[in-house]
């Protein structure tokens, strides 16, 4: 009898480490590496007066937190839900909306950086949308444009629950989230972009881009010359260098989707070169379009500017206006 219960405690023991192996298999890997406090501890010593903005939900402001917006099935961590934040003005009616993608090389970074901007432009009268999206860790190019793509369906099969107008919907991306904002922005009608997640009965297309420091064309000289080590993000996430994956860096780059059909675009830079690669000939080539574009620069060598007073105000204001200016026509 002895020996069968050692049996039996040996069997649990393993069906333990088993249940326990299976379990630690399945939490998504994460870099939290970019955040708030790591920029604030690297930027304030050379920017003594800057100060982070605040997530603080304005009067007039409503907010719905960690909404699913779609569950992608049998991935290698199991059913993954997708979440966003949504920030809308309390008084009922149709407004434009914005969905808002944050940065972070592909590989960190989360939405709550996009909040305190979230929140200024819905008390302006905008809905913004933050997005979560699968980062390079997790699944690599193409499917953060698949995810982004789906919460634009879901915003448009949630419009009237949360006061969205469908016909005026906008994409604004900071750093790595402003080159994800130019694509999928610049990819309406696409299929070969569009996935098979979530509202699939309902349309992706975006009516103006703003793009904050993103890159346009990963092979513009600016982008295409930098020093890269084998574990550089945009090798990571697009699966290899350019001369292993020429193709995907093409593909990857907004400026070879634009044509004559595009939307406005709003740039707002840094004083970093090489966050705007190929920017100034989409411009000339929009302007060629008769297509509307826009710019702003703040000229002072700080990437991540939006997460800091005293740009975030301006940074609000700008895109307010260009929404406004190009939304309502």
């Amino acid at each position: 009898m002895r020996l069968f219960n050692k049996i039996i405690l040996l069997l649990c023991l393993f069906l333990s480490f088993q249940i326990g192996a299976q379990n630690k298999s399945s939490i998504i890997p994460k870099d939290t590496s970019y955040n708030v406090a790591n920029e604030f501890r690297k930027n304030s010593k050379r920017f003594p007066e800057i100060k982070v903005a605040k997530d603080i939900l304005p009067v007039g402001v409503v907010e719905h937190r960690e909404l699913i917006y779609t569950t992608l099935k049998n991935t290698p961590f199991g059913d993954r839900d997708l979440h966003l934040d949504v920030f809308s003005p309390k008084k009922s009616g149709k407004y434009p909306a914005l969905i808002m993608v944050h940065g972070g090389g592909w590989r960190s970074g989360n939405k709550t950086l996009q909040i305190p901007m979230a929140q200024k432009l819905a008390a302006k009268g905008i809905v913004t949308v933050c997005v979560e999206y699968q980062l390079l860790l997790e699944a690599k190019y193409p499917a953060a444009v698949f995810n982004i793509k789906s919460a634009v369906r879901w915003m448009r099969a949630n419009a009237e629950k949360y006061n969205i107008d469908p016909n005026k919907i906008a994409i604004s991306g900071c750093s790595a989230g402003g080159q994800l904002a130019m694509l999928v922005g610049l990819t309406n009608g696409v299929a070969s972009k569009e996935g098979d997640q979530g509202n699939l009965g309902f349309s992706s297309d975006i009516q103006a881009i703003v793009d904050i420091d993103g890159v346009v064309d990963f092979m513009a000289p600016t982008s295409l010359n930098l020093t890269r080590k084998p574990n550089s993000p945009d090798v990571e996430w697009l699966g290899g260098t350019f001369y292993e994956k020429p193709e995907v860096w093409k593909d990857a780059s907004s400026i070879f989707w634009a044509n004559e059909k595009s939307c406005p675009i709003l740039f707002i830079n840094s004083g970093y070169p090489r966050f705007h690669a190929g920017q100034d000939e989409l411009i000339g080539m929009m302007k060629d379009w008769g297509i509307y574009t826009e710019v702003h620069k703040f000229d002072v060598k700080i990437h991540p500017f939006w997460l800091f007073e005293p740009w975030v105000d301006p940074t609000v204001d700008y895109i307010y206006t260009f929404l406004i200016k190009n939304l309502n026509k």
